[in-house]
């Protein structure tokens, strides 16, 4: 992939001298001899991104090679965390959230990379990255959730598809009609596909709940969102968390072979369906995007700001990186962040972290995303809160609040089981404020 950046380059050159002195006194670095960094990436088949960012930045850094290391994507952290604790991880590695960034961070195991951060200029996403004052990671994706629909089994159903205006009674109501709708005509798709995530249910009571606090020891807001996605699956208007689970089904496979007609998930999907579509992975059909469903009707509707999540996707350096090959790395990470990478990760449907106008029309210019306005609205329209509130108790929390999703999702304890226990686990194990 060949780009001319010479904002990136400048940036990569002031990096350079800056940084010659980082390998230490008895170990100069000679910024165009050849390195090789190595490039942690997951699902690296159906998710281009880390090669389009690899291709972009060493086509005008041609000393440079970068490797990529592919983790499962499921258990990406608890692969990186044992990978940095015994010496092994890549030079290179991402965060894919931040409910692990407190806990790599303190832990010493992300690299200073403030000269990098100070290349990129104004860019709100930075922030949760920083901690007194200095930089320890760069973001490269800002994704936010929406709602992905199948407008072809919608017809076949006879079901209005979504106008922006959906609270989430609405999102369920069209769940069990497009269920109902598709089985007189013959088919056994279903109405929606629920991801096995806690993310799936949590995200986004976390975002749209009034007063939710992810660290405050209360959970009952949570219990609306649980009590729909039961009986949702009691209604088979989706697979039972069970059926996920036990027969490995992927929201890729549920969605892009139109086995569901409606798919909550991150706009980092737009690339994988395209790319699956290419390979035959996908089905091809016609397809659309609204806003996630909302809380209440005061942020429903496209004359209003639609309330989602979603945290940023970023690149941290592995401080046992060796030393020659700092200057490098830091230049790659101003290159991932920056407007050109911005470019083109919009070129193959990934939302970057500094979005504007024209990135935005590169990627509606891509044949097989949809161009109807309410596609657009819901890409570029939205308020985005995080999933993970940086803070040294988040990681905590969040398995905490995976275990309830578990035992409530599979059914295996009662809602408001769960959520005391939940209330009573974190309290007394010291993580709420």
């Amino acid at each position: 992939m060949k780009r001319a950046i010479p904002a990136v380059v400048s940036a990569a050159m002031a990096l350079t001298l800056v940084l010659a002195g980082c390998g230490g006194e008895d170990e100069p670095v000679d910024p165009d001899a050849p390195v090789t960094i190595t490039l942690a990436g997951w699902s690296l088949a159906s998710t281009p991104e880390f090669k389009t960012l690899a291709d972009g930045f060493t086509a005008t850094h041609p000393n440079v090679t970068i490797d990529l290391k592919e983790y499962d994507a499921t258990n990406y952290d608890t692969q990186m965390i044992a990978d940095l604790a015994a010496g092994t991880a890549p030079d290179v590695y991402v965060l894919k959230n931040l409910k692990n960034f407190a806990t790599y961070q303190s832990g010493g195991q992300l690299l200073d990379v403030s000269d990098a951060g100070s290349a990129l200029g104004s860019l709100p996403a930075l922030a949760p990255y920083q901690v007194d004052g200095r930089t320890y990671a760069v973001p490269y994706r800002q994704d936010s959730w929406v709602l992905y629909y199948n407008k072809e089994l919608f017809d076949t159903a006879k079901v209005a598809h979504p106008d922006g205006s959906w609270t989430w009674d609405d999102y369920a109501v069209a769940a069990k009609q497009l269920t109902a709708g598709l089985k007189a005509a013959g088919s056994t798709a279903t109405g929606a596909y629920q991801h096995v995530w806690q993310s799936t249910a949590q995200g986004f009571a976390l975002a749209q709940t009034p007063g939710a606090d992810l660290l405050s020891g209360d959970f009952s807001y949570l219990k609306p969102y649980y009590q729909r996605s039961l009986d949702l699956q009691a209604a088979g208007a989706q697979p039972t968390f069970g059926t996920a689970n036990t027969n490995k089904l992927t929201y890729q496979a549920q969605f892009g072979k139109q086995q569901s007609a409606m798919l909550l998930m991150g706009t980092w999907y737009v690339a994988t369906l395209l790319n699956q579509r290419r390979t035959g992975d996908a089905d091809t059909f016609e397809w659309g995007i609204a806003p996630a469903p909302q809380y209440d009707r005061s942020t429903a509707g496209t004359s209003a700001t639609p309330v989602t999540f979603g945290d940023p996707t970023g690149m941290g350096i592995n401080p046992k990186i060796s030393k020659s090959k700092v200057s490098a790395a830091q230049a790659f990470l101003a290159y991932v962040a920056g407007a050109e990478a911005g470019t083109a990760l919009a070129g193959i449907g990934i939302t970057p972290a500094r979005v504007s106008a024209p990135i935005t029309e590169t990627l509606f210019a891509l044949d097989g995303v949809p161009d109807d306005d309410l596609s657009k609205f819901a890409y570029g329209t939205h308020e985005i809160r995080p999933e993970n509130p940086v803070s040294s108790h988040t990681a905590a929390v969040q398995n905490v609040l995976n275990d309830l999703h578990s035992a409530v999702m599979s059914d295996s304890k009662s809602l408001d089981e769960a959520i005391t226990e939940a209330q009573d686990r974190a309290r007394h194990e010291g993580h709420t404020r």
